[in-house]
């Protein structure tokens, strides 16, 4: 895991977000779900998600919060996500 690299895909996700949602969508799913990403960076990428793509977010906080390999408090935070932004259907 290169941090600086990690930031770096978190910035330009965040910089193409004002110009391609749909591609800034899948650039922050990609960045949460690589499991090879720091944790608050996974965690950064899907709490953008919710105003883009509500079903991505989902995905993301999922991916985040259901790997054994991530930081208890960063899983928790992104469980905690879920039915805050209201991405469970219930």
């Amino acid at each position: 895991m290169d941090h600086d690299s990690d930031e770096n895909r978190l910035t330009a996700a965040e910089q193409l977000a004002t110009y391609e949602a749909r591609a800034a969508a899948e650039a922050f799913l990609a960045i949460a779900s690589d499991d090879g990403v720091g944790d608050e960076v996974r965690l950064s990428a899907a709490e953008q998600l919710p105003a883009l793509d509500p079903q991505a977010a989902a995905e993301a906080c999922l991916a985040v919060a259901c790997d054994d390999g991530v930081g208890d408090e960063v899983r928790l935070s992104a469980a905690e996500l879920l039915p805050s932004r209201g991405l469970l259907r219930r």
